[in-house]
């Protein structure tokens, strides 16, 4: 490859670039977040969620534990 391909592909290389974010910049200007009292409100479910889940698995877990342990007991 010559020094003009390899220019070419430099250029080829920016004006991909300068493409994408003229396209990044325009869908964002598109884009609604949400606001600050619908942040909290998921993160609050979500939060309670990790929660239950966690105690549920801690029961769970706690459950088969002893079960387990009742099973190596009996066998010896």
């Amino acid at each position: 490859m010559g020094a003009a391909a390899a220019a070419g592909s430099d250029m080829s290389w920016i004006a991909t670039a300068r493409t994408f974010l003229t396209d990044v910049r325009g869908e964002l200007k598109r884009t609604t977040f949400p606001s600050q009292r619908e942040v909290k409100g998921t993160t609050t479910v979500v939060v309670i969620t990790v929660f239950i889940f966690a105690f549920y698995l801690w029961v769970v877990d706690t459950f088969l534990f002893h079960v387990i342990d009742w099973i190596f007991n009996l066998a010896g």
